[in-house]
């Protein structure tokens, strides 16, 4: 196992300058990036569907950034990082508290937006001890309504949008009112600002694996979300398309100690990306208030 060197202050700098690491665990290698101070508490981002390390908004994790240590990893077999993407949420889990405690680091923050929302609530009920707060963005719980059909739906989106040449985060991201065209447009172009050392794309093997883990996460019983003690922040746009905003407003009724960011006016799954600079402020604050 590599040590990756994180005993010396870093350097400010953007995620689309911030280099590319590397951290040996076993026999796999994560592919990972961090900014920001490095003191405080980490605060660890868990991905969407598909996505790698170049599908963050670099404005919500400069944002982020600027008061906290920030890191971002890819799922094993995606992206920059080895081994085979698992097809279940629980192993995606079991990976990430693996990459957390080979970083080092004893408490985390955790970030998940969609399947890394699903990934973030294993974690903190699996390993309690790893986490202190958690932030999940437009996910849902085990059985949630809808979340079993994820699956189906971004495969017609991304077959609908290599017919158009049209990223099909457009459409399971945003709404389909002007407003909404006109933030998803924005938000792809943020996407493009990091021009050198660019992450893989997803394989399609990868790409099938999560979507199993998805279908599966939709399928189970409901999830017993009284383990999850920790306080939770809870966000996503008032008109989610992937997982149903009602998922939301679930959990956020069904956790012992929640807070509900209100719902995001005109905005769809990727809500945090289209009022990043609100959420950056709801996130830090949440963030830096006492536990």
């Amino acid at each position: 196992m590599s040590t990756p060197q994180n005993s010396h202050p870093r350097a400010q700098s953007s995620y689309g300058r911030v280099p590319t690491r590397s951290l040996l665990v076993g026999d796999v290698d994560f592919a990972y990036r961090e900014l920001g101070p490095n003191d405080g508490v980490p605060l660890i981002l868990l991905m969407h569907l598909a996505g790698n390390l170049d599908n963050w908004d670099p404005r919500v994790v400069d944002g982020l950034a600027a008061r906290r240590r920030v890191i971002t990893f890819d799922n094993l077999g995606v992206g920059g990082s080895g081994g085979s993407t698992p097809d279940t949420i629980e192993a995606m889990a079991r990976d990430a508290a693996m990459f957390i405690q080979a970083l080092g680091l004893g408490t985390v923050d955790l970030l998940g937006l969609s399947m890394g929302g699903f990934v973030a609530q294993v974690v903190a009920a699996e390993h309690p001890h790893l986490v202190r707060k958690v932030i999940l963005a437009g996910t849902g719980p085990a059985g949630g309504h809808g979340i079993d059909r994820v699956p189906a739906l971004t495969v017609r989106a991304t077959l609908m949008g290599a017919l158009s040449r049209q990223d099909p985060k457009l459409s399971l991201f945003f709404t389909r009112s002007s407003g909404g065209r006109r933030a998803g447009r924005a938000f792809l172009r943020r996407l493009k600002e990091r021009a050198d050392n660019r992450d893989k794309d997803i394989s399609l093997t990868s790409f099938r694996a999560q979507l199993r883990a998805i279908r599966r996460w939709g399928r189970q019983e409901p999830s017993d979300l009284s383990r999850i003690s920790h306080p939770v922040l809870v966000a996503n746009g008032e008109n989610d398309r992937m997982v149903p905003s009602e998922n939301t407003l679930d959990l956020a009724a069904r956790l012992p100690r929640s807070e509900l960011v209100p719902l995001y006016p005109d905005a769809g799954h990727g809500g945090i990306f289209q009022y990043h600079a609100q959420f950056v402020v709801s996130a830090l604050e949440f963030l830096e208030s006492p536990a």
